[in-house]
């Protein structure tokens, strides 16, 4: 029988046997090539500490409530852990039209062997994108809201703060859209030497450095012009106002968790009149550049970055296991973050 990953309760991930449901009219499955997870959002949810994992969101409101009134989304367990996966098609049902048997496919899919999901949920993947950046597409759909969010323009100072996979897109699309200067603030080794690797001018640790202090002597104690913070944390976000110029902007794209300790707002936010941009989030449509913008054109910008080579991914995906190793490898990567960037997990016999 096939295998899934599910967490059956909080940091509690296995690996369990499953029966796909019968094919119905309108649905393709999928053999699983190649899975990763998000390790910002979907961590929270599997350590049960998310903001959907004690309240629940109301859509139609626009509010959270306190758990179990029934009003909309939120997390229990068990739940299926995994992002996003490429798969190839193995059969059509009734009335699919755009997919045949052998079609190679992607989309926001669980680290899952197999899948039986409505054709729409899924779309065909371009041959000349590989399997790694196209599990990449989820952060890098993120990072570009982040940065179109932000109005970044030619000649622009910028600091990202966090150097997960968000973050490490947000270097690269930065430098792309004319950023003179661009610092990534990350405490994990690792990740700071591969945002330099993506062009970053200045990586700071901010376990040893200050980050505001260190991004203003760069440059020349004016600030940057733009913040993006991917990292989740608040103390995060407080340097990022603090690196951030009078009248910059700052522009939080994670899902935060928790009080906010460590955000000081009657410090450097209340005297340098910044801007802070919320909803850089995908889901959250229309866009304010709608309908120019959907989340249809994000996708297609962002696998045209990937096809044309103006978007890497090398060294991103780590660790990468096959899916007999993907729940301890699950326990590693929350357990330890220093020794892991993106987790990908492969299907091949």
């Amino acid at each position: 029988m096939p295998k899934e990953l599910v967490a059956v309760a909080p940091k509690k991930p296995v690996l369990r046997e499953y029966r796909e449901p019968p094919l119905m009219p309108g649905q393709v499955r999928i053999r699983s090539v190649f899975s990763a997870e998000k390790h910002g959002t979907t961590l929270l949810l599997y350590r049960g500490i998310s903001p959907v994992s004690h309240k629940e969101y109301d859509p139609e409101l626009g509010l959270f409530f306190p758990k179990g009134e029934g009003r909309g989304w939120t997390a229990d367990f068990p739940m299926p852990l995994g992002n996003m996966t490429v798969g190839v098609v193995t059969e059509v049902g009734e009335g699919v039209e755009g997919l045949k048997v052998g079609d190679r496919v992607f989309g926001h899919l669980p680290i899952r062997e197999t899948h039986t999901v409505e054709a729409g949920a899924v779309r065909k993947a371009p041959p000349d994108v590989s399997d790694e950046a196209l599990v990449c597409v989820d952060p890098a759909m993120v990072a570009l809201m982040g940065v179109r969010e932000g109005n970044l323009r030619l000649g622009d100072r910028v600091a990202v703060f966090g150097a997960g996979a968000i973050g490490l897109m947000a270097v690269q699309m930065a430098k792309l859209s004319g950023a003179a200067f661009v610092a990534v603030v990350e405490p994990i080794p690792l990740r700071r030497e591969l945002a330099l690797k993506y062009g970053a001018d200045v990586a700071v640790d901010p376990t040893r450095e200050d980050p505001g202090l260190v991004i203003r002597r760069s440059t020349g104690w004016k600030g940057v012009d733009l913040a993006i913070e991917t990292s989740g944390a608040y103390v995060a976000l407080h340097q990022a106002i603090r690196a951030t110029a009078y009248g910059g902007t700052i522009v939080p794209v994670s899902f935060y968790s928790g009080e906010a300790r460590g955000l000081r707002l009657g410090e450097e936010w209340h005297f340098n009149r910044q801007v802070m941009v919320s909803g850089a989030r995908v889901e959250s449509e229309p866009y304010r550049d709608h309908p120019r913008w959907d989340r249809r054109r994000v996708e297609e910008t962002v696998l045209e970055l990937f096809r044309s080579g103006k978007l890497s991914v090398q060294g991103m995906l780590r660790p990468v296991v096959p899916i007999e190793e993907a729940a301890e490898a699950y326990r590693f990567i929350d357990e330890h973050p220093e020794e892991s960037i993106k987790l990908g997990v492969s299907y091949e016999k």
